[in-house]
């Protein structure tokens, strides 16, 4: 019991260092987390003391438990490189694992007097991360999905083959209570699974790195045909969907990232999938169609398309023994050649790897595994065709493109969503919301957009601005004031800044440092421009950054100045960095 109380403790002490101490509630979640341990850790030892049992645990290796953390390691480590939250996440994931150790080892002398000590929790961890994180403020629902995997694999078990073993996959059961329970509360917000979705398709070769590691696994687990068939199945739909349509079932690729991810990590757990060869294969086909079929599902009810991996693999896994029995009854009546039926295991699966690998270089070769912008779909272009001709989704999905787009600083694309919003025409008239897109347009420097938005001006959004911006929305004081003469601009970006939009922030630094409207004042120049850094504007971050590398208005310090220009680079402002080109992007 010592050993629990100390990783308890352990798990308590993140309390004590930043960023946990820095945010309330996330000390919250961890002093919650802890606390619960803790009050188990007590019940559980008055309980040993009324009996005068005697605990132990064993350490077991299962090589299931460490080859799967070091493969799903891989992909963390590749992933983080082109999106560096996720290392700094990393902190987050070791106290999950404190927590899934103290609570499994409690769990497991609360109902017998042996804990075995090896390596299951950390696949558990590690693959539910690759799916699903929630914000700071709501960290204790990632400690209550942990709780909800390991509960399930300890609580929801079956006898299969004459042995005891658990029902679901752990981290694929917490995954899709957690998916249904903000589904059904429309909080998707509150978590990062768009974003974890999104981002880990950015890296070059991300296709080609999961199809390794996902070898590794299947060489040694024999769950090949799994991801054979799931793929397998993928391929053909998509195919048959694009010819039929014209169309992209998940717009801009054949097999997203994450689904392929899925279905080499997450769907393939040896303890929780068949046995039986057919079984393999309709297990395998029925993830790949269940995925397929979801995703559009879900952005017909409008809900998040990344759920459509999380929401299959539980209902899989309750099939599981009756796939294996209809399997061996079939086989039972079939008589399979010689050649077939005396293959071991190990011969077998290593055809099944060899079709695998075929397939895989086949998708690639001929151009099936492409993405984001190498990917026709990828592209609002080819959906704003597909609206005009009437295919099926066309317009639906060149509005979401456009939408995308924009928010990753395509001009063109906030150019084209300002015409739509301010005409109503696909999607609902919003004035402001189409000044706001036009604004955008200009201030990524194109002079089509600067056009649309003194044409928007003209023709009544000067009022439609000031409304907003008396009504405290700073990205309209802040548009505003790009049209008016200087001494009502400095007004405007200083109600923009007070009202929390940091780019007025550093609009409103330049002003006081070249006396554009207002009288120079350095200090308040800089006092801004780092209100607007620590807020995350690019911008503002170089404005700082120069003022520091010439000395004006505070004491020279080249350090100083790089850090800033680094972190302006960081935010997407190429001018900033070395070679004139982004390092990253932060969250």
């Amino acid at each position: 019991m010592t050993l629990a109380l100390a990783v308890t403790l352990a798990l308590g002490a993140f309390c004590l260092f930043p960023p946990v101490s820095g945010n309330l509630r996330l000390e919250y979640s961890f002093w919650g987390a802890a606390g619960a341990l803790l009050v188990l850790w007590l019940l559980l030892r008055q309980r040993v003391a009324k009996t005068g049992r005697e605990l132990s645990y064993e350490f077991v290796a299962n090589k299931v438990h460490w080859v799967q953390p070091l493969m799903q390691g891989c992909v963390y480590v590749y992933w983080g490189i082109y999106w560096p939250p996720v290392f700094d996440y990393a902190p987050m994931i070791g106290a999950q694992l404190l927590f899934a150790y103290a609570l499994d080892m409690l769990v497991c002398w609360w109902r017998r007097d042996k804990w075995i000590l090896g390596f299951g929790p950390f696949p558990i961890i590690l693959s539910t991360n690759l799916f699903l994180w929630f914000r700071e403020d709501w960290f204790f629902l990632q400690f209550l999905m942990v709780a909800t995997g390991v509960l399930g694999k300890e609580f929801l078990k079956w006898k299969r083959d004459g042995r005891v073993v658990h029902i679901f996959n752990p981290s694929a059961l917490a995954l899709f209570v957690f998916s249904v329970g903000l589904i059904l509360t429309h909080r998707t917000d509150i978590s990062w699974g768009e974003q974890v979705a999104k981002t880990i398709e950015d890296p070059a070769h991300i296709y080609l790195e999961i199809f390794l590691v996902g070898l590794v696994v299947q060489a040694l687990f024999s769950v090949t045909l799994v991801t054979l068939s799931a793929a397998a199945t993928l391929c053909v739909l998509g195919l048959a969907y694009t010819h039929a349509t014209g169309v992209y079932n998940f717009v801009d690729s054949n097999i997203p990232a994450a689904v392929f991810l899925g279905l080499h990590l997450l769907v393939t757990d040896p303890a929780t999938s068949p046995k039986t060869t057919p079984g393999k294969i309709a297990f395998g086909g029925l993830y790949g169609a269940g995925v397929f079929a979801l995703y559009p599902f879900l952005a017909w009810l409008n809900i998040p398309e990344f759920y459509d991996k999380l929401l299959c693999v539980p209902v899989l896994n309750l099939t599981v023994r009756g796939m294996d029995r209809a399997s061996r009854a079939i086989s039972a009546r079939l008589r399979m050649p010689a050649w077939i039926s005396e293959m071991s295991l190990r011969q077998a699966n290593a055809v099944h790897m060899a079709v695998w690998i075929a397939l895989f270089a086949s998708m690639t070769a001929t151009g099936f595994m492409k993405k984001q912008l190498d990917h026709p779909g990828g592209h609002a272009e080819f959906w704003e065709k597909a609206c005009k001709e009437g295919r099926l989704n066309g317009c639906r999905e060149w509005v979401r493109a456009l939408k995308i787009s924009c928010a990753y600083q395509g001009a063109a694309a906030c150019a084209a969503m300002g015409r739509l919003q301010d005409e109503g025409r696909l999607v609902a008239r919003d004035r402001l919301m189409a000044g706001k897109n036009f604004g955008r347009a200009c201030d990524l420097g194109l002079a089509q957009g600067c056009a649309s938005l003194a044409a928007f001006v003209q023709r009544g959004g000067e009022d439609v601005f000031s409304r907003a911006c008396a009504g405290g929305d700073g990205v309209s004081c802040f548009i505003l004031g790009g049209q008016m003469d200087p001494t009502r601009a400095a007004a405007l970006y200083e109600r923009s800044c007070a009202a929390g939009w940091v780019r007025g922030c550093g609009r409103l630094g330049e002003f006081y440092q070249q006396g554009e409207g207002i009288p120079v004042d350095l200090p308040r120049a800089m006092d801004n421009y780092q209100k607007g850094c620590e807020g995350g504007d690019a911008a503002s971050c170089a404005g700082a950054a120069q003022m520091f590398r010439r000395g004006i208005g505070v004491a020279q310090n080249e350090m100083v100045a790089s850090q800033l220009m680094a972190r302006a680079c960081q935010l997407g402002l190429r001018d900033a960095c070395p070679g004139g080109g982004p390092r990253g992007a932060a969250p």
